[in-house]
Order: C-alpha cells, then sequence, then structure tokens
C-alpha cells in the first residue's frame, strides 16, 4: 500500500514537533511549508524563537493539558538526559517557583518536588515550590527538531501558502519548480498566528499575545526562578541557559502587535527580575554593595519581542473535511494552533494527541 503524503504548514515549536511525530510515530512521509525557518535571521513573525522555554509547574484543572504536559516532560527529560540525544539544547536545572496566591492542588509531580520554606520566600510570596525541571535554549532546540526531521526522511519547502488550496491543488511543487506535484492525503496546519489569514481557515479568534525578553550573560546563575503575579500581563521569570545566558521575562499583553523590544518594558523587567534574583548581579558588585539594574544593563546580549499566537478558548485541535483535488473528493485537515505562551510545555504531548486524530481521519478516507 503506498504510504500516505502529508503537508504540515508551520515550522515553529509546535509544526515541528507535530510533523516528526506524524513521521516518526504515524510512518508517513511528511512535508513541511513554511515561510520562515529556524536558521533564518530573527524575526518577529517566528515567535517560537524568542521563548523564555522552561518546563514549571501546572496547577490548573484541565487534566487534558495535565495530561499532555506530562507525556512532553518525560520525551524532553530523555532528551535532554547527560549523553541523550540532545542534551546540548538543555539546561538542567533546579527551579524555585514562587506565588501571590498558594500553591492549591493541582501541582505537577515534579522531580523532586518540595515545599520552600517559608522563611525562603521572595518578594512577599504566600508559597512556593522547588523542582527539577530544564531550561531549552530555542535556536538551538529548534536546530535539532528541523535536523532530526530532515535525517529520517522529511522534506522541507520554503514558501508562503495564502490558501490552502494553494497546497491541494499544486501539491508542494508550485513552491519548487513551479509545477504542480502529488496531492497531499492531508494537511496539518500548525502556523501559529498565520492562521488568522490563511485562506481557507481565517480563523478571527487567533490574536497576538505580545512577550518581551532581556538576554542577559551571566554565567554564574544557574537555578531558575520564578514568580506569579496577580497582575495578568506581567510574568516575572529568571530561565538560565546552557550557554551561560539568562532569559529575563516578562510581559503578556493581548492583542500588541508591537514588532520589537520597548525601552521602558526592558527597564520593566529588569527591576522586577534583579528583586526576585539579586544574584543575577556579577558577584564582585554583590560583594561590594546592594545592586542595581544599571550593573545589569552591561550583560545585556539582546532585547527580544515575540507575538505568542493565541486563540480564543485555547487550543485549537480539530480535524475539518475540505475539498480534494479528485472530483467529489474530500480530505482531512487538521488544526493544531494557538497554543500561546506554551508552546513547548505540551508540545509532545499534543502532538501525539495531533497523530492519534490525524490517523482516525484517514482511517475514514474511502481509496
Amino acid at each position: 500500500m503506498k504510504t500516505k503524503e502529508v503537508v504540515v504548514i508551520g515550522a515553529g515549536v509546535v509544526g515541528l514537533t507535530t510533523a516528526i511525530t506524524i513521521q516518526e510515530q504515524g510512518g508517513y512521509n511528511v512535508t513541511i511549508v513554511a515561510e520562515t525557518w529556524p536558521s533564518d535571521p530573527k524575526t518577529v513573525k517566528y515567535t517560537s524563537f524568542w521563548a523564555g522555554a522552561s518546563h514549571g509547574v501546572y496547577r490548573g484543572p484541565d487534566e487534558n493539558l495535565r495530561k499532555v504536559r506530562q507525556d512532553t516532560f518525560k520525551v524532553m527529560w530523555e532528551l535532554s538526559a547527560p549523553g541523550g540525544p540532545a542534551e546540548a539544547c538543555f539546561h538542567r536545572t533546579t527551579e524555585h517557583a514562587f506565588y501571590y496566591d498558594g500553591l492549591g492542588q493541582y501541582a505537577d509531580d515534579m522531580p523532586n518536588l518540595k515545599r520552600i520554606p517559608e522563611s525562603e520566600l521572595r518578594l512577599g510570596a504566600k508559597a512556593g515550590y522547588s523542582f527539577s525541571s530544564y531550561v531549552i535554549d530555542p535556536p538551538v532546540y529548534l536546530n535539532y527538531l528541523l535536523s532530526r526531521f530532515i535525517a529520517r526522511g522529511g522534506h522541507i519547502v520554503r514558501g508562503t501558502v495564502q490558501h490552502i488550496s494553494q497546497v491541494i491543488e499544486g501539491g508542494t511543487g508550485i513552491w519548487v519548480n513551479g509545477k504542480p506535484s502529488a496531492a497531499p492525503d492531508a494537511l496539518v496546519v500548525c502556523n501559529g498566528l498565520g492562521a488568522k489569514t490563511l485562506g481557507g481557515v481565517e480563523d478571527a479568534e487567533v490574536y497576538p499575545n505580545r512577550g518581551q525578553n532581556v538576554i542577559v550573560h551571566a554565567p554564574w546563575v544557574r537555578d531558575a526562578m520564578s514568580l506569579s503575579s496577580p497582575e495578568p500581563t506581567i510574568d516575572t521569570y529568571v530561565f538560565p541557559r546552557r550557554n551561560g545566558d539568562v532569559v529575563l521575562g516578562t510581559v503578556r499583553v493581548p492583542h500588541d502587535w508591537y514588532p520589537v523590544a520597548r525601552p521602558e518594558t526592558t527597564t520593566q523587567i529588569l527591576e522586577r527580575c534583579l528583586a526576585l534574583c539579586p544574584e543575577l548581579a556579577p558577584p564582585e558588585i554583590r560583594a561590594q554593595r546592594a545592586p542595581t539594574i544599571d550593573d545589569l544593563r552591561p550583560l545585556i546580549v539582546e532585547e527580544t519581542c515575540g507575538l505568542r499566537p493565541m486563540h480564543v478558548g485555547g487550543i485549537r485541535m480539530e480535524v475539518n473535511w475540505i475539498d480534494g483535488r479528485e472530483r467529489e473528493s474530500k480530505i482531512p485537515m487538521l488544526l493544531n494552533y494557538g497554543y500561546g505562551p506554551s508552546g513547548y510545555e505540551p508540545s509532545w504531548g499534543s502532538a501525539k494527541a495531533a497523530l492519534e486524530m490525524l490517523e482516525g481521519a484517514l482511517a475514514n478516507v474511502v481509496a
């Protein structure tokens, strides 16, 4: 029997992880079509590149989301192990997570999970956990995913898909040599904010949630820290990467399309992160006096901005049936986007769920 052809639109962390899962676990021939790739020059259009990308404690009541997060953690914990296949993409660390609203009953069973003693809580937090986790280096990890996909026979095509009919009628060949190629048996849409304007999808419930980070080089910081906030547009974290850089964040501003870092937001992030983690300042300064944000500014490597792809109601994962190339034929189109600020944490678990949904749909296709 001929192996089915699947085309994935989008090469962010969700698109790459979904494509790999369909390829490796489903055994399908997979081609990714995307405008932007991990190795391209940095752009606000490619949100996955800018993420803080740590796996934190989930305290919500959604058991399905809890499961896909736990499934993802297991995969990434193996990838990040000493001698593991993607060890260089991760920094295994202890995260100290502080909360203003108490712990709640829904905390994950993270490795080495411990309550933080009240005497060690910071900035007026009511409670906290410490636990073992990892911080991902997105530029390195995304290129690992891409190389893994290619090494296993995946195909990549650079192209801007304006309407899904272009893929259905022309295949991926129209972006390769300007000539039609084989029609796909299924289409998977993982292009984040692009789903808002992609013809044939045009999801009006997709919107951006703007984030901004500051990356400093502070190799003496090895533990991660985070602090919840009663203010929904603020999220404070300190995430050290393997290379000695530390990601400081962030803001969460819905419907904000501004594509570059705002200086005043950088200052606010530095102030919040230094208050949470004075250890950010160089040790020689801390030995002499209390540090200020002016001590952090010389350490800045980059000020970054990303537009998180949100969807009203949360992740959109569903199968729609669309017209195929042949007369009166139908093929499945799997929609898989809307992960907002949490694309990495559920990535492998949700990709597995997407594959199961896709296989169920393909089993119903009349040959």
